[in-house]
């Protein structure tokens, strides 16, 4: 079985899907993924995210500010409030994008921390959003970071920076973009990774892997995602399935299994 370790339920369109998000959910079981982690980006979309995880019980929520939210802040007490709540069972999506707003550096340094200070305090992990801000993302990291650590998903750093992430206790979660043809530097990072710190994602709606690149992203893609990652490892798909959801659930370890 696969583990979709990052998704948006609440964002896809589900013109796209027949109107339904259950029944896009069941074609993705029937196709292997038996897990969901449906993470939030913003407050306002809360009860959506507490809605769907109620009716699915192998989807998991997590709730945090995406660092390119327009409204972003530097402190909001509703960061703990939602974050503490029993059924979120980690921080985030945070982090610091520079490729699209750098300048909002600051802002989103400050609201990282936050999160990393939110997620420290309640022993959850963090989920990482970094793009072009490999050495601001780490040192914060490793000043506020606490012991449930994280992931730093959709991966597209350097090697380097994985290295660093990864002797700092972090996951490495990879998606999609690994099948782009113009993702050969990816690749040969996701061939270093250790099969025991790796996850796969998809971020639907977002990034949809090759060959269904430039139509809207589901979780039922992701076994197309596993194949590749699979294929850089040199293990045959089972075993990364196998490895991947053991990866997850020693994560996020608060999430029961009983109802798999």
């Amino acid at each position: 079985m696969f583990i979709d370790s990052h998704c948006h339920l609440d964002h896809l369109k589900l013109a796209d899907y027949q109107e339904s998000l259950d029944s896009e959910l069941e074609t993705a079981r029937k196709a292997g993924v038996s897990g969901f982690l449906c993470i939030g980006i913003n407050y306002d979309q809360f009860d959506q995210l507490l809605a769907i995880e109620a009716r699915h019980p192998d989807v998991w929520i997590s709730i945090g500010e995406h660092p390119l939210n327009e409204d972003l802040v530097a402190s909001d007490s509703r960061l703990r409030d939602f974050s503490s709540h029993e059924r979120v069972v980690a921080v985030g999506e945070t982090g610091l994008d520079y490729h699209y707003a750098p300048e909002k550096s600051e802002i989103q340094q400050a609201s990282f921390i936050r999160h990393l200070c939110v997620a420290d305090e309640l022993k959850k992990p963090v989920i990482v959003h970094s793009r072009d801000a490999e050495q601001d993302t780490l040192e914060l990291i490793d000043a506020h970071c606490g012991p449930a650590r994280g992931v730093l998903h959709c991966f597209t750093g350097s090697w380097s920076m994985a290295s660093a992430a990864l002797d700092m206790g972090f996951y490495i979660s990879i998606s999609g973009i690994a099948t782009f043809a113009n993702a050969d530097a990816l690749r040969e990072v996701v061939k270093k990774i250790p099969l025991n710190r790796l996850l796969i994602e998809t971020d639907a709606p977002w990034l949809a892997p090759v060959p269904y690149r430039g139509k809207p992203n589901t979780p039922v893609y992701l076994p197309e995602v596993a194949k590749v990652v699979a294929d850089m490892q040199q293990v045959d798909l089972g075993r990364l399935a196998e490895a991947t959801t053991e990866n997850f659930f020693n994560l996020f370890s608060s999430i029961s299994t009983s109802n798999l």
